[in-house]
C-alpha cells in the first residue's frame, strides 16, 4: 500500500508440515538466547496500537521485541528477559512499515550485524495488500526473497534460532468488519488493503487475494523446513488470530489486545514455550 502502512502481517500446511526445523528446535534442548531481532512490517512496529495517535509506530508495544513493561503485552523479548537477564537491552526491531518480502533480505542483514541469536519473522501482509490483484507479489518472487533472507540469517548467524509466523487471514478481517460503516469508510479513505477491503473489490478478487495469502504461507513453511534452525508456526496466526482484535484507529492493525494475542500465539509456536 502506498498511502498507509499495512497491518497485520497456509491453510494448506498441516501441523505435521512444520519441517525438520520444528523437530530439532524443542524448548528443552537449546540454550536461551542473549539477543533478539525482529524482521517484519508495521505489525511488528505496533502501528496504530495507541488510540491517541494515527500513523506512528510504537515499537515498545511490539509482540516480538517490545519492552514497555506497562502495556501488559508479554512480548517474546520480555518473556525471555524473565528467563535470562542477559538479554536485557539486546532487542533489535528491524521491521519497517510498508515492507514487502522483497525487503526481508535487507532486514536480515541488519539482524546479522546486530549478532542476534534469535530472530522472529512476520512479513507478507503488504504483498497481499497491493493496489490490485495484478500488483501482488508473485508466489515465486515471494518465496525467492524469503529464501534469500533465510540464507542471509543462517549464513551470518548459523547457531541462531528463527521463528516464522504465518500471515494473518485478511479475508477473516473483511468478514468480521464489513458490516461496520466506520471501518468501511476508514478502509476506503486511506486505501487500506484494496485487494481485500476496497468497496469496489469483487468477491472473486477477494477469493483470489485469499488464495495468494494461503500460497504465501505455504511458501513460508516450505522454505523454513529447508533450514534446521527454523520453526514455522504451522499457520497458527493465520488460523487463530481473532480479527476482532484490531485497532479502532484504522480497523486493520492489531489493537493492544491483538498484540497480546499475537505474542501469545507466536510464543506458543516457538522454541521456549515450555521453558
Amino acid at each position: 500500500m502506498r498511502k498507509f502502512p499495512v497491518l497485520l502481517v497456509a491453510l494448506a500446511i498441516p501441523l505435521a508440515g512444520l519441517g525438520p526445523g520444528a523437530a530439532n528446535a524443542g524448548a528443552g534442548d537449546v540454550d536461551l538466547p542473549d539477543s533478539i531481532a525482529a524482521i517484519g512490517d508495521s505489525i511488528t512496529q505496533a502501528t496504530n496500537a495507541d488510540l491517541l495517535h494515527f500513523g506512528p509506530s510504537f515499537p515498545g508495544h511490539s509482540w516480538s521485541t517490545g519492552d514497555d513493561s506497562t502495556d501488559s503485552i508479554a512480548s517474546h523479548y520480555e518473556r525471555l528477559l524473565a528467563l535470562t537477564p542477559g538479554i536485557a537491552g539486546r532487542n533489535g526491531n528491524h521491521a519497517v512499515s510498508g515492507a514487502r518480502m522483497a525487503h526481508a533480505p535487507g532486514q536480515a542483514d541488519l539482524a546479522v550485524r546486530q549478532g542476534a541469536d534469535y530472530e522472529t519473522v512476520l512479513m507478507g501482509t503488504n504483498d497481499v495488500c497491493a493496489s490490485s490483484t495484478d500488483a501482488m507479489t508473485s508466489v515465486a518472487d515471494f518465496e525467492s526473497s524469503f529464501r534469500r533472507a533465510m540464507a542471509t540469517l543462517t549464513g551470518g548467524l548459523p547457531a541462531a534460532r528463527i521463528l516464522v509466523a504465518s500471515i494473518p487471514d485478511l479475508h477473516r478481517l473483511w468478514v468480521a468488519h464489513r458490516g461496520n460503516l466506520l471501518a468501511r469508510l476508514t478502509w476506503e479513505w486511506f486505501r487500506i488493503c484494496p485487494t481485500m477491503l476496497a468497496t469496489a473489490t469483487t468477491d472473486a478478487d477477494r477469493r483470489y487475494a485469499l488464495a495468494r495469502n494461503v500460497d504465501y504461507n505455504a511458501a513460508l513453511g516450505r522454505v523454513c523446513s529447508e533450514f534446521p534452525k527454523c520453526r514455522f508456526d504451522g499457520n497458527r496466526v493465520f488460523d487463530r488470530f481473532d480479527a476482532a482484535n484490531v485497532s479502532i484507529v484504522d480497523w486493520f492493525h492489531p489493537s493492544m489486545d491483538g498484540l497480546r494475542e499475537l505474542a501469545e500465539i507466536t510464543w506458543r509456536s516457538g522454541n521456549w514455550a515450555d521453558a
